[in-house]
């Protein structure tokens, strides 16, 4: 499947699309919220494993719903080394298929689904991961890579 394409404005305003990505390996992850815990343990994750990702020639991007603002404030707090993109319209959320209605508490509500797509120099989605485990899923993702990368 072609990765959907996306004008997003990442932590620092810049606006980032699919195509600034081109010939490059890209996940892209979806988490509900800045600062609550299972996306800050996620986030810290990719952190802490980017340099296992770029020696394997992988950009990582987060997506939330949160504003530039958040983004900005959530990266330097715990020190991100990777890009967060606010889609506050949820439209690139929905177009990768991470938007659906969840449950908490017996209450239904439309949220963000924590999934991550693995995102081929040209520009395919050649791997899903959905309902991710927040620590250790990049782990999952190096395993993946040096499968499809050989």
């Amino acid at each position: 499947m072609k990765a959907p394409d996306f004008n997003l404005p990442d932590q620092n305003g810049q606006t980032h699309q699919l195509s600034d990505y081109a010939g490059k390996w890209l996940v892209v992850y979806f988490y509900p919220k800045d600062s609550t815990p299972g996306c800050t343990v996620e986030a810290c994750a990719f952190r802490d494993g980017r340099d296992e990702l770029l020696a394997r020639g992988v950009e990582v991007v987060g997506i939330s719903k949160d504003s530039v603002a958040s983004h900005a404030k959530f990266a330097d707090k715990h020190e991100l080394n990777f890009t967060l993109l606010s889609d506050e319209s949820a439209t690139t959320i929905q177009a990768y298929g991470a938007w659906a209605e969840k449950s908490m508490f017996g209450k239904k509500y439309m949220g963000i689904l924590r999934n991550t797509y693995l995102i081929n120099p040209e520009g395919e989605v050649v791997k899903t991961y959905k309902k991710v485990s927040p620590k250790d899923h990049y782990r999952q993702i190096l395993t993946d890579l040096e499968q499809l990368q050989g």
